[in-house]
């Protein structure tokens, strides 16, 4: 799977949604960095295999429902959520992967291409730890075509991100 250049602002591929978020952010120079690929990229690991990079540099951005409410979870994509340990994190009765409905409705964007800000409704957002373990992290630009770079603490920052320790424990 092979890139295509960075387009020009305006033109990056990135959903309408999210190249707006982007401006109103003051990130606007980011449009220059954001990467459109041939084919969808739907997992972390096509991803990783098509910009070339580990695959924990992937943030993948999911959609929980806790107690019926949804939460957006930013997980680097070598490791998986452990929904016990979001649960308690929450302080919810309940935390269920949210319905492919209820992430469209919630965040404007379709499974596969989540980005972890820019967003229709405003959700509360937690991103584990170990997304700081590296200084680029690449994340949906809204589509599952399309990926942007930024730093990870700037990420989560932008995205109103709280950061907890949720990811499953190897052993």
């Amino acid at each position: 799977m092979t890139t295509t250049p960075a387009t020009p602002a305006g033109d990056s591929g990135a959903h309408p949604r999210f190249a707006e978020a982007l401006e109103e952010l003051g990130l606007g120079a980011l449009h220059a960095e954001i990467r459109r690929f041939p084919d969808a990229t739907r997992t972390a690991a096509e991803a990783a295999a098509a910009i070339g990079c580990e695959l924990s540099q992937i943030c993948k951005s999911l959609v929980f429902a806790a107690d019926s409410e949804p939460v957006l979870v930013l997980m680097d994509g070598a490791s998986r959520v452990d929904v016990e340990r979001l649960r308690e994190e929450l302080g919810a009765e309940k935390v269920t992967r949210a319905k492919p409905d209820v992430v469209r409705e919630t965040t404007g964007y379709a499974i596969g291409g989540v980005p972890p800000f820019g967003h229709r409704t405003r959700t509360r957002v937690l991103a584990d730890r170990a997304l700081l373990d590296h200084d680029t992290v690449w994340a949906a630009a809204g589509t599952p075509h399309t990926v942007f770079p930024m730093d990870p603490k700037s990420l989560v920052a932008h995205a109103g991100g709280t950061l907890v320790d949720v990811r499953e424990q190897t052993s």
